[in-house]
């Protein structure tokens, strides 16, 4: 199953990659307007069937029992929608005044303040044999991205009720009378979000490629990559050193799901985000551009480092002291 996902997830990004050609290629086709008719079919249907899906597909059950881990959840709520984006916030006043493009810059500020995916944070850490630390909250995402946007408040949050909030608890109601024939058919969720995905991807590059004063140097692409992949490694470098301190009380396989859960980004409930908070926002392919970079990222980089982290677990597990030097 994990090898499937896998797959799945590496089709994904491919997928991403052709989104964005065939936006640059034939951007009429997808611009708000054209036959695809974006400003009904992504903007509210596209966005609502993905949130629909989530609602079909999330295990209620599981997620009551997991609450049992309630000092792992705080921690990494903490992280994720606090600690995370307020040093974000830090870094990019530093950043501002270098000449990276100023809109590249606003999206990896709403990279901070994603939450967790459920999917390839879930994943990297089964495959580890961690605990699944993952609670998402969307109304303090939108506190942190609303002050961003040039959309009224409460257009954000009645159009995120609609199309988020309403067609969640519709697919879990739905979910209750259909449960038996879910779990003997698994209908393919996740193939289906990430297809509605690419649809909402490609539209919004045809947005930019049709628009010829949006203009994107390479060298500010260069260094928000290396920029994303350093920021990674630094927060799952600092997640590791906080929760296997001697106090922390934490197990490791708790620290596995910290690591992971801590210092990954949802891209599926990202850009529909973004397609709410800035929407007819002529730049906002460019603030998508960093988590679009992020996503894979943190699958490749977690992918490397799972042989690594999943030995440390192991030896720490069978009483191997770590070579860190105890007090």
């Amino acid at each position: 199953m994990r090898l499937l996902e896998r797959m799945r997830k590496e089709w994904f990004m491919i997928g991403i990659v052709l989104a964005i050609a065939g936006a640059k290629l034939k951007p009429s086709v997808g611009v708000n307007g054209g036959p695809l008719k974006p400003e009904i079919t992504v903007s509210y249907i596209a966005v609502a069937t993905i949130f629909f899906n989530s609602g079909l597909s999330l295990k209620t059950e599981e997620l009551t029992s997991a609450l049992v881990h309630i000092k792992l959840h705080l921690f990494i709520q903490i992280f994720t929608l606090a600690f995370f984006p307020a040093t974000i916030w830090l870094f990019l006043q530093l950043l501002s005044i270098t000449s990276i493009n100023e809109w590249l810059l606003k999206g990896l500020q709403t990279v901070g303040c994603m939450p967790p995916p459920v999917s390839s944070a879930v994943i990297l850490t089964k495959a580890v044999g961690g605990n699944e630390g993952i609670v998402i909250t969307p109304l303090l995402l939108l506190l942190f991205l609303g002050s961003s946007s040039t959309v009224p408040f409460t257009s954000i949050f009645s159009q995120l009720f609609m199309t988020v909030v309403v067609p969640l608890i519709i697919g879990q109601i739905v979910r209750r009378y259909i449960k038996d024939w879910l779990e003997r058919k698994k209908p393919p969720f996740g193939a289906i979000s990430s297809s509605v995905l690419l649809m909402i991807i490609y539209t919004t590059f045809c947005d930019t490629f049709s628009n010829p004063h949006i203009d994107l140097d390479k060298f500010s692409l260069v260094l928000i990559l290396f920029i994303i992949v350093s920021i990674q490694l630094s927060f799952m470098l600092l997640t590791f050193v906080f929760s296997t301190r001697n106090n922390s009380g934490f197990t490791p396989a708790d620290t596995v799901a910290i690591i992971f859960c801590s210092t990954h980004k949802s891209l599926t409930l990202g850009i529909p985000m973004l397609k709410i908070v800035f929407a007819g926002h002529e730049h906002l392919s460019l603030i998508s551009v960093p988590l679009l970079i992020y996503h894979p990222a943190q699958i490749l980089l977690g992918s490397v480092l799972v042989p690594t982290i999943k030995s440390w677990m192991v030896s720490r597990q069978k009483g191997v002291k770590l070579t860190r030097p105890t007090v």
